[in-house]
């Protein structure tokens, strides 16, 4: 079992798996974008006392599985991110790409569920999702 985190007062382990996607679910999150993208949410969360224990990037999404603790919301720090993030992507990429919507960059709202005692399972499903995916656009092909 891996060591609980600790506050002042509490010791405490809530990890939640995240997804959220860019507006429009446009598949924006390619290349270059994608590889800076995961240092970028990794610093935002830390300003949050936060951790990202596991992540991918997808072209039209983001899996993480994200340590928060419990004197902030998930809404708080997830919000945070996605705002924090979209700024960053407008100031650094807004003026190379067309169309790039800039501080409007992700969508509203997000998915979310803690982890509890199933966290090898999700870690196992957030590194696996692209091959999954892969597979869903292949039966998709002969539709």
């Amino acid at each position: 079992m891996d060591e609980y985190e600790s506050l002042s007062h509490t010791k405490w382990e809530c990890k939640y798996h995240v997804v959220f996607i860019p507006k429009g679910r446009r598949k924006t999150l390619y290349a270059e974008l994608r590889a800076h993208l995961g240092e970028v949410f990794r610093r935002l969360a830390v300003q949050k006392q936060s951790r990202i224990e596991e992540g991918h990037l997808m072209p039209d999404h983001v899996h993480m599985m994200i340590s928060i603790p419990p004197k902030y919301a998930v809404s708080q720090v997830i919000g945070y991110i996605k705002g924090k993030s979209a700024i960053h992507l407008a100031r650094v990429y807004g003026e190379r790409k067309r169309n790039f919507v800039g501080q409007h960059f992700w969508a509203r709202g997000y998915f979310v569920s803690s982890v509890g005692r199933g966290e090898a399972m999700i870690r196992a499903y957030i590194r696996a999702q692209e091959d999954e995916d892969k597979k869903l656009d292949q039966l998709r092909l002969w539709r």
